[in-house]
């Protein structure tokens, strides 16, 4: 006879002899959460009567904090058209409509798939032979450029070091930026971090001069900060505005990271042979693209202008021309 059985029939004999049993009370239904309740008290039972040992309660995942915004900074878009430079205030302007056609084999170079794809391409260094050929202004415009597109984002990185420009062209102050995380005062790349008010455009000033900056651009921490950056979003364009080639070897530490590399000629000035021995400081890097800058045009007397010729060894061919007097 069961325990079920045994219960029944006890209950009957008390019945019969006069006792009178209590109904038990209806049972009430548990909250949602009885289930865990019932464990937990089972649990705490069982280890009482020594069948379990008792287990240290889990501890809740700690949430990482998040990383922290960048800093936000507006830049001056009517300043930025009245300069010189490529501004959304005006897209169809003819530096913009100029640097819509310099940019192009840039951009298709990135896109390139499988074997002949470019290691590294959505790192683009532009710099120069020597100083005030333009590289800075050509950096910039490029970088603002690629930021009006639908599918990029643009990092903007100051690495002449030793004479920033980004910041002043821009109407900003002095801020603490990529120098600053090399050296180890900055516990993230985040910190140093310009957000700006054009939406896809965000700026990584150079932050403070250091006597050992070429050692900084060729050392282990260089190469991490730039695996970070060109690797934390897919979508993102590095552009990084370096020192000339034949003035320091710091563009040289910088150039062996680059998948493209445009260098700022200035004609009437800039010599073949200049040209030749800063080419072969670089000879390391898939893609070279040539842009000669400060070109007389003809219809426009007493101006200047930009004429881009871009050869990438069987990855593309660019071409574009610039009104504009750009002199950084």
């Amino acid at each position: 006879m069961s325990i079920i059985e045994r219960a029944v029939e006890r209950l009957d004999q008390l019945k019969q002899a006069g006792i009178e049993v209590p109904e038990p009370a209806p049972r009430q239904p548990k909250p949602a959460d009885a289930p865990l309740a019932d464990a937990v008290a089972a649990s705490a039972s069982q280890t009482e009567t020594g069948s379990l040992h008792a287990q240290p309660a889990t501890p809740a995942v700690a949430l990482q904090p998040a990383e922290p915004p960048a800093q936000q900074v507006t830049l001056d878009l009517s300043r930025l058209a009245a300069t010189g430079f490529v501004s959304p205030e005006q897209p169809n302007s003819p530096i913009a409509e100029q640097y819509r056609i310099i940019k192009r084999p840039l951009l298709r170079n990135i896109q390139v798939r499988g074997a002949t794809a470019i290691h590294n391409g959505n790192l683009i260094m532009v710099t120069s032979s020597l100083p005030g050929e333009g590289k800075s202004f050509s950096a910039i415009n490029l970088a603002l450029s690629i930021a009006m597109e639908l599918d990029h984002t643009v990092l903007l990185v100051d690495a002449d070091v030793s004479k920033p420009s980004v910041l002043n062209a821009f109407g900003l102050p002095p801020a603490k930026g990529l120098m600053d995380v090399l050296v180890g005062e900055e516990t993230s790349i985040a910190d140093v971090l310009l957000r700006t008010n054009i939406e896809n455009l965000v700026i990584m000033p150079a932050g403070m001069p250091h006597r050992r900056a070429t050692e900084l651009l060729a050392s282990d921490a260089m190469n991490r900060l730039i695996e970070e950056v060109a690797s934390r979003y897919s979508d993102r364009i590095i552009i990084f505005d370096s020192p000339p080639l034949l003035v320091t070897t710091e563009a040289r530490a910088l150039a062996v990271h680059m998948g493209q590399i445009v260098m700022v000629v200035e004609s009437e000035r800039t010599t073949h042979s200049a040209v030749k021995q800063a080419l072969a400081t670089i000879d390391s890097c898939p893609v070279k693209l040539m842009l000669l800058n400060k070109v007389r045009g003809s219809g426009n007397v007493g101006h200047y202008g930009v004429y881009g010729y871009g050869y990438g060894y069987g990855y593309g061919y660019g071409y574009g021309r610039n009104e504009s007097s750009p002199n950084a």
